[in-house]
Parts: C-alpha cells; structure tokens; sequence
C-alpha cells in the first residue's frame, strides 16, 4: 500500500477459498502494491458463502478485485455479471474485477500455464498430453491448451468419475481437441503413459501433508517427455526431481502461479506487474 498507510481511498483486493490460510497470494501482491507505491492492499478471507461475498463486493466502492482458489473457482461463476466466451466455456475462473459496482468474472490459470510451458522450450503443437485431475485448474489448461496450443490428444485421469466425464464431454463439444478419458487407477496411468509427451499434475497430489508422493511412478517416465506439475509448495515436487532424475524437461507450478498472480495484479491495477520483485517474495517465502 502506499507509504504503508491504509486510507479511505486504498483499493482492496483478496483471495478467497477454502483453506486459505497456506496462500501466498497475499505477500506477493502486497510486495508489489508497495514496490510500485500504489494504494492497494491485498489481503486472504477464508469464505464458504461466495454469493454473499460478492454481494458485498458490489457494495463496497473500493473493493476492486477477488482472487478465486479452491474451491469456489467453478460455483463463483453463477454470481458475476459478465464472462467472456473462453472462459464461460472452461466453466471454472480465478479472478473477479469490479467495474464500479459490475461484477467481470475472467480466468488466468490456463494462459498461465500455457506461458510456463511455452517459456520452459516445452513443445505442444501435435503433442500427446496427459492431465490428472479434473477440476478448476485441470479445466482452464485443459481448455487452453486445445484452444490454443494445437494439441494433438489430450488424455484425462480422475478418480472422480462424474467431474472427469463432465470435463470430458465439455472438451469434446467446446474444441476440436482428440479427447480421451480414464478413471485413474495404476493400470490407466501406465496407458497413458506409454504414448505420453507431456504430463500434466492438475491434483494436490505432492503438497503438504502429501509430500514425497508422486502420482506418476518414476519408472514410467521416458526420454523426451516434458513433465508440469502445478503444486508449487514444495517449491520441488517428487514429481518434477523424478523428471529431473531422468533428464526431462521439468516446469514448476511455481512459474504458473506467477505467472496467473502477475496477470490478476495488471487487471487489478492497470500497472505492469513487477514480476521478479514478485518472484523475489515468493522464493523467499516458499523456502522458509
């Protein structure tokens, strides 16, 4: 916030979920509202009642913008008041913004991810791709990357069988992507994994209390996939050090989490993010 000085005039931005008391949202943000001396300050709410909330939000003047994490990212669509195409189709957002009592719902976790991909020399076009999980996130990269990266398959685990169908069905009907589908058990995996490119972790499979845990065993992993996990706390999972083990192209779900986190703080402030300072914060953060 600027000079550190809460005013009648300071826009408010948050993150709201369920936990949320792991987010690292707010250091960064708030390292960058300082750094370019601008008079926001970004604060968590863990919050169950997402109409309410935005109820609310409408009514405060300076309420500018809502970060969206689990697992309000899919819900939170019903109670904005505009969203474009894309992201209507995707079905799952992580940003509100407030046009002066409007509601604009948008989400940045699927170009994110594209841009973490795209930065790390990781190669798409034609590419077998393999997401676990099915959720918000798995949905925005999933949509993404078959709007937009021209990808040649795209093979979904879950082990929620009517999610995983949902988002299945969805990709088939909103792209022109190959789509396939799998329960997630041992024997999917090691399908999947056979004609695999790129492998993508969409769960929270390889974070706290999980740790140590990868959802792709090390031996199915071969020479000249590329391997994305999306869990950025371990700032290394056993997922991306097994793809390191083994000489693969290992992109960080810290990357994507900037990446998202730069893009919701343009659309909050109509400032350039000030990503390395906000890359300084979260490293620190991360290794403490």
């Amino acid at each position: 916030m600027k000079d550190n000085v809460i005013t009648p005039s300071t826009r408010l931005c948050a993150v709201i979920g369920n936990p949320v008391g792991h987010s690292m949202s707010p250091a960064i943000h708030n390292a960058a509202f300082n750094f370019l001396n601008l008079d926001y300050v970004y604060v968590a709410f863990k919050v169950e009642d997402v109409k309410n909330v935005l109820t609310g939000m409408r009514a405060l003047t300076n309420f500018r913008g809502l970060s969206v994490t689990i697992p309000h990212k899919i819900d939170i669509i019903k109670y904005v008041d505009e969203i474009n195409d894309i992201d209507r189709s995707i079905g799952s957002i992580n940003t509100v913004i407030n046009e002066d009592g409007k509601l604009i719902g948008l989400g940045t976790d699927g170009p994110a991810a594209l841009k973490a991909l795209v930065d790390a020399g990781v190669e798409l076009c034609g590419k077998n791709v393999v997401m676990v999980g099915s959720g918000g996130v798995a949905r925005a990269i999933a949509f993404t990357l078959a709007q937009k990266a021209e990808v040649g398959k795209i093979s979904l685990l879950d082990i929620d069988q009517g999610m995983l169908q949902g988002l299945a069905l969805d990709l088939k009907s909103g792209t022109k992507a190959d789509i396939e589908s799998f329960v997630s058990n041992d024997a999917s995996i090691a399908k999947v994994m056979e004609y695999a490119n790129v492998i993508i972790n969409c769960t929270p499979v390889g974070m706290y209390p999980r740790e140590g845990v990868s959802i792709v065993p090390v031996e199915l992993l071969k020479a000249g996939q590329a391997v994305f996990d999306v869990v950025y706390n371990p700032l290394e999972t056993k997922m991306l050090s097994d793809a390191k083990s083994r000489g693969l192209i290992a992109v960080s779900g810290v990357d994507m989490f900037l990446n998202q986190a730069a893009m919701q703080f343009e659309h909050f402030t109509g400032v350039e993010a000030p990503i390395e300072e906000m890359r300084r914060v979260l490293m620190e953060k991360l290794k403490i």
